[in-house]
């Protein structure tokens, strides 16, 4: 067979990388229609442009897709924000939410992804969530008080996380999660920023009340449905109650 699984790989490996620029584009399109062009009025447009630029998202894509967003261009963003809810194997509740400029294609290919893995229509859970601000983020000094910052943010609650937990966070780092009221995330963004913090998401979100108990098998027969979920081109988030 030679090296042909290399190549492969790296055929996966770049398709992968694309979706996931393609992804960011659309965020920052979306981030302009929502909150407005400027990023220094708009911490979620600022946040994925920051993504963009670690992926080296050139200047002009950029640049376009906030004109196309905002409508400040003669392309403009035809874009309907759905959300579907579900259940991931082992009556795990799921939200995902999607950006389409077309529902009749999105919402049957929804329909399929939720079929495969044997749940059927699913039905409402949002009940089972809480909708609130996100601000993830993560300061250089690993000894840093996530507690205190969290305070001093404006911020309900707060949780530590890791580079386990998201990729965008160094090792050693100090990272946490902060849970705000949904009209606080650019305030409580603003603070992190001015006081030291890298703030990587900033985001409205649903927030689990409970997560059911799984073995390690079945978490990852849920973490293998929910990339399936991840891996449509208009997925925006997949919100699930796992721990």
């Amino acid at each position: 067979m030679g090296r042909q699984w290399l190549h492969a790989k790296r055929a996966v490996a770049s398709l992968k990388k694309g979706q996931k620029t393609a992804k960011i584009v659309k965020e920052i399109a979306v981030a302009a229609k929502l909150g407005g062009a400027d990023p220094n009025l708009n911490a979620r447009l600022a946040t994925a442009v920051e993504k963009a630029r670690k992926e080296s998202v050139s200047r002009d894509v950029i640049e376009r897709a906030i004109r196309k967003g905002a409508g400040l261009g003669e392309e403009k963003l035809v874009m309907e924000h759905v959300v579907f809810e579900g259940y991931a194997p082992h009556k795990v509740p799921v939200i995902v939410e999607v950006f389409t400029d077309n529902t009749n294609r999105t919402a049957p290919e929804f329909r399929v992804l939720f079929k495969k893995g044997q749940l059927g229509a699913g039905g409402s859970n949002k009940f089972l969530f809480d909708h609130v601000g996100l601000v993830e983020a993560y300061h250089s000094n690993p000894a840093s008080d996530i507690e205190a910052a969290a305070i001093e943010a404006g911020a309900n609650e707060v949780e530590p996380l890791t580079a386990a937990d998201n990729d965008d966070i160094p090792e050693g780092a100090a990272g946490a999660r902060f849970i705000t009221e949904r009209n606080a995330v650019h305030e409580v963004s603003q603070w992190l920023k001015q006081n030291g913090w890298t703030v990587i998401t900033s985001e409205l979100g649903y927030v689990p009340k409970t997560c059911p108990d799984l073995t390690e098998e079945q978490r990852a027969e849920v973490g293998e449905f929910l990339q399936s979920l991840e891996d449509h081109d208009d997925t925006h988030r997949v919100w699930a109650a796992v721990k």
